[in-house]
Protein backbone atom coordinates (compact mmCIF):
# COMPACT_ATOMS: atom_id res chain seq x y z
CA UNK A 1 0.00 0.00 0.00
CA UNK A 2 1.44 3.33 -1.02
CA UNK A 3 1.66 5.97 1.68
CA UNK A 4 -1.01 8.61 1.22
CA UNK A 5 -0.54 12.26 1.90
CA UNK A 6 -3.33 14.11 3.69
CA UNK A 7 -6.06 15.21 1.32
CA UNK A 8 -6.28 18.90 0.62
CA UNK A 9 -8.83 20.65 2.79
CA UNK A 10 -10.12 24.01 1.65
CA UNK A 11 -10.82 25.05 5.24
CA UNK A 12 -7.31 24.24 6.43
CA UNK A 13 -4.93 27.20 6.68
CA UNK A 14 -1.97 27.10 4.34
CA UNK A 15 1.39 26.97 6.10
CA UNK A 16 3.16 30.30 5.85
CA UNK A 17 6.87 30.27 5.19
CA UNK A 18 8.88 32.44 7.62
CA UNK A 19 10.79 35.18 5.80
CA UNK A 20 13.95 34.96 7.90
CA UNK A 21 15.99 32.57 10.02
CA UNK A 22 14.87 34.48 13.11
CA UNK A 23 11.23 34.02 12.17
CA UNK A 24 11.79 30.33 11.49
CA UNK A 25 13.35 29.92 14.94
CA UNK A 26 10.39 31.75 16.49
CA UNK A 27 7.98 29.37 14.75
CA UNK A 28 9.92 26.34 15.98
CA UNK A 29 9.96 27.71 19.53
CA UNK A 30 6.21 28.30 19.45
CA UNK A 31 5.59 24.80 18.10
CA UNK A 32 7.84 23.22 20.73
CA UNK A 33 6.11 24.93 23.64
CA UNK A 34 2.67 24.48 22.08
CA UNK A 35 3.28 20.73 21.94
CA UNK A 36 4.09 20.79 25.65
CA UNK A 37 0.94 22.75 26.52
CA UNK A 38 -1.43 20.74 24.31
CA UNK A 39 0.11 17.51 25.66
CA UNK A 40 -0.39 18.60 29.26
CA UNK A 41 -3.83 20.20 28.99
CA UNK A 42 -5.53 18.90 25.86
CA UNK A 43 -6.99 21.11 23.16
CA UNK A 44 -9.92 22.60 25.07
CA UNK A 45 -7.95 23.62 28.17
CA UNK A 46 -4.80 24.82 26.42
CA UNK A 47 -4.50 28.56 25.77
CA UNK A 48 -2.31 30.65 23.52
CA UNK A 49 -1.81 32.95 26.50
CA UNK A 50 -0.07 30.16 28.40
CA UNK A 51 2.05 29.30 25.37
CA UNK A 52 3.14 32.92 25.01
CA UNK A 53 3.90 33.29 28.72
CA UNK A 54 6.10 30.19 28.76
CA UNK A 55 8.09 31.66 25.87
CA UNK A 56 8.24 35.13 27.38
CA UNK A 57 6.53 36.72 24.38
CA UNK A 58 3.18 38.40 23.79
CA UNK A 59 0.12 36.49 22.65
CA UNK A 60 0.03 38.82 19.65
CA UNK A 61 3.40 37.41 18.57
CA UNK A 62 1.92 33.89 18.55
CA UNK A 63 -0.89 35.13 16.30
CA UNK A 64 1.67 36.70 13.98
CA UNK A 65 2.58 33.18 12.88
CA UNK A 66 -0.66 31.27 13.56
CA UNK A 67 -4.12 32.75 13.03
CA UNK A 68 -5.78 30.71 15.77
CA UNK A 69 -5.28 28.12 18.50
CA UNK A 70 -6.86 25.55 16.18
CA UNK A 71 -4.40 26.29 13.37
CA UNK A 72 -1.52 26.02 15.84
CA UNK A 73 -2.76 22.69 17.19
CA UNK A 74 -3.22 21.30 13.68
CA UNK A 75 0.39 22.20 12.89
CA UNK A 76 1.59 20.60 16.15
CA UNK A 77 -0.22 17.35 15.30
CA UNK A 78 1.06 17.40 11.72
CA UNK A 79 4.67 17.87 12.80
CA UNK A 80 4.38 15.14 15.43
CA UNK A 81 2.98 12.67 12.91
CA UNK A 82 5.69 13.65 10.41
CA UNK A 83 8.30 12.61 13.00
CA UNK A 84 6.54 9.28 13.59
CA UNK A 85 6.20 8.58 9.87
CA UNK A 86 9.86 9.39 9.24
CA UNK A 87 10.91 7.01 12.02
CA UNK A 88 8.69 4.23 10.66
CA UNK A 89 9.64 4.61 7.01
CA UNK A 90 13.31 5.42 7.54
CA UNK A 91 14.13 2.67 10.02
CA UNK A 92 12.18 -0.31 8.67
CA UNK A 93 14.77 -3.07 7.99
CA UNK A 94 13.37 -4.40 4.71
CA UNK A 95 16.44 -6.59 4.20
CA UNK A 96 15.60 -8.57 7.35
CA UNK A 97 13.14 -11.48 7.73
CA UNK A 98 9.48 -10.50 7.79
CA UNK A 99 9.15 -11.32 11.49
CA UNK A 100 11.95 -8.88 12.36
CA UNK A 101 10.37 -6.15 10.26
CA UNK A 102 7.09 -6.70 12.05
CA UNK A 103 8.81 -6.56 15.44
CA UNK A 104 10.41 -3.22 14.45
CA UNK A 105 7.02 -1.71 13.61
CA UNK A 106 5.45 -2.83 16.89
CA UNK A 107 8.35 -1.66 19.05
CA UNK A 108 8.79 1.66 17.22
CA UNK A 109 5.08 2.37 17.43
CA UNK A 110 5.03 1.71 21.17
CA UNK A 111 8.25 3.67 21.76
CA UNK A 112 7.09 6.78 19.92
CA UNK A 113 3.69 6.82 21.60
CA UNK A 114 4.33 5.39 25.06
CA UNK A 115 7.78 6.74 25.86
CA UNK A 116 8.11 9.91 23.80
CA UNK A 117 4.56 11.09 23.32
CA UNK A 118 1.98 10.00 25.91
CA UNK A 119 0.56 13.51 26.13
CA UNK A 120 0.33 13.89 22.37
CA UNK A 121 -1.16 10.42 22.19
CA UNK A 122 -3.92 11.51 24.57
CA UNK A 123 -4.53 14.62 22.45
CA UNK A 124 -4.79 12.62 19.22
CA UNK A 125 -7.04 9.95 20.73
CA UNK A 126 -9.35 12.62 22.14
CA UNK A 127 -9.65 14.51 18.85
CA UNK A 128 -10.23 11.70 16.37
CA UNK A 129 -13.74 11.20 14.86
CA UNK A 130 -16.25 9.71 17.29
CA UNK A 131 -14.17 10.59 20.36
CA UNK A 132 -16.20 13.64 21.32
CA UNK A 133 -13.61 16.18 20.20
CA UNK A 134 -15.11 19.52 19.18
CA UNK A 135 -12.82 20.41 16.28
CA UNK A 136 -13.67 18.75 12.97
CA UNK A 137 -10.47 20.16 11.48
CA UNK A 138 -8.33 18.46 14.13
CA UNK A 139 -10.22 15.21 13.57
CA UNK A 140 -9.67 15.42 9.81
CA UNK A 141 -5.96 16.01 10.38
CA UNK A 142 -5.71 12.99 12.67
CA UNK A 143 -7.49 10.72 10.18
CA UNK A 144 -5.35 11.86 7.24
CA UNK A 145 -2.09 11.35 9.09
CA UNK A 146 -3.17 8.01 10.58
CA UNK A 147 -3.54 6.72 7.02
CA UNK A 148 0.05 7.71 6.34
CA UNK A 149 1.61 6.33 9.48
CA UNK A 150 -0.17 2.98 9.08
CA UNK A 151 1.09 2.68 5.49
CA UNK A 152 4.40 0.94 6.44
CA UNK A 153 2.46 -1.76 8.27
CA UNK A 154 0.03 -2.20 5.38
CA UNK A 155 2.93 -2.49 2.95
CA UNK A 156 4.60 -5.09 5.18
CA UNK A 157 1.40 -7.11 5.47
CA UNK A 158 0.92 -7.05 1.69
CA UNK A 159 4.52 -8.13 1.09
CA UNK A 160 4.19 -10.81 3.74
CA UNK A 161 1.11 -12.26 2.08
CA UNK A 162 2.85 -12.24 -1.28
CA UNK A 163 5.89 -14.06 0.13
CA UNK A 164 3.80 -16.56 2.08
CA UNK A 165 5.02 -15.37 5.48
CA UNK A 166 1.66 -13.90 6.49
CA UNK A 167 -1.67 -15.69 6.27
CA UNK A 168 -3.69 -15.02 3.15
CA UNK A 169 -7.10 -16.09 4.44
CA UNK A 170 -7.68 -12.69 6.05
CA UNK A 171 -7.96 -9.49 3.98
CA UNK A 172 -5.64 -6.60 4.76
CA UNK A 173 -8.54 -4.50 6.05
CA UNK A 174 -8.99 -7.05 8.87
CA UNK A 175 -5.30 -7.60 9.55
CA UNK A 176 -4.78 -3.88 10.15
CA UNK A 177 -7.14 -3.60 13.17
CA UNK A 178 -5.93 -7.00 14.38
CA UNK A 179 -2.47 -5.46 14.79
CA UNK A 180 -3.30 -1.91 15.80
CA UNK A 181 -6.24 -2.77 18.07
CA UNK A 182 -4.15 -4.26 20.90
CA UNK A 183 -1.57 -1.48 20.59
CA UNK A 184 -4.27 1.17 20.86
CA UNK A 185 -5.67 -0.54 23.96
CA UNK A 186 -2.21 -0.39 25.55
CA UNK A 187 -1.96 3.31 24.66
CA UNK A 188 -5.36 4.08 26.18
CA UNK A 189 -4.34 2.30 29.39
CA UNK A 190 -1.05 4.20 29.55
CA UNK A 191 -2.84 7.51 29.04
CA UNK A 192 -5.48 6.70 31.67
CA UNK A 193 -3.14 5.40 34.36
CA UNK A 194 -0.08 7.56 33.61
CA UNK A 195 2.07 4.60 34.65
CA UNK A 196 5.49 4.17 33.01
CA UNK A 197 5.52 1.25 30.59
CA UNK A 198 8.18 -1.44 30.33
CA UNK A 199 8.81 -0.88 26.64
CA UNK A 200 11.00 -3.91 25.97
CA UNK A 201 8.81 -6.39 27.80
CA UNK A 202 5.58 -4.99 26.35
CA UNK A 203 6.91 -4.88 22.79
CA UNK A 204 8.34 -8.42 23.02
CA UNK A 205 5.17 -9.96 24.44
CA UNK A 206 2.88 -8.11 22.05
CA UNK A 207 5.02 -8.99 19.02
CA UNK A 208 4.97 -12.68 19.89
CA UNK A 209 1.20 -12.75 20.34
CA UNK A 210 0.45 -10.76 17.19
CA UNK A 211 2.94 -12.62 15.00
CA UNK A 212 1.44 -15.96 16.01
CA UNK A 213 -1.96 -14.59 14.98
CA UNK A 214 -0.92 -13.32 11.53
CA UNK A 215 1.92 -15.67 10.52
CA UNK A 216 1.07 -18.20 7.82
CA UNK A 217 0.46 -21.70 9.29
CA UNK A 218 3.37 -24.08 8.69
CA UNK A 219 5.73 -21.35 7.47
CA UNK A 220 8.39 -22.20 10.03
CA UNK A 221 8.12 -25.92 9.21
CA UNK A 222 8.50 -25.11 5.51
CA UNK A 223 11.59 -23.02 6.24
CA UNK A 224 13.12 -25.85 8.27
CA UNK A 225 12.50 -28.29 5.43
CA UNK A 226 14.10 -25.93 2.94
CA UNK A 227 17.09 -25.49 5.23
CA UNK A 228 17.45 -29.25 5.64
CA UNK A 229 17.33 -29.75 1.86
CA UNK A 230 19.97 -27.04 1.39
CA UNK A 231 22.26 -28.63 3.96
CA UNK A 232 21.74 -32.11 2.49
CA UNK A 233 22.55 -30.87 -1.01
CA UNK A 234 25.69 -29.15 0.27
CA UNK A 235 26.89 -32.29 2.07
CA UNK A 236 26.22 -34.45 -0.98
CA UNK A 237 28.52 -32.38 -3.23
Amino acid sequence: MTAQKPAANAARPVRRTPVSAKSEQRVQDILRVAREVFSERGYENATTTDIAQRLGISEATVFTYFHSKRELCVRVIEDWYDEIIAAMEGGLPKDKPMAEQFAFIVRTHLRLFLIQGTGMCALVLSERPGSGGKSAELADTVVAYQRRYTAPLMDLLARGQASGDIRKDLPLRLLRPLVFGPMEHILWEAVATQKPADLDATAKALTEVLWQAIAAPGKELEQLRTFRQTVSSALAT
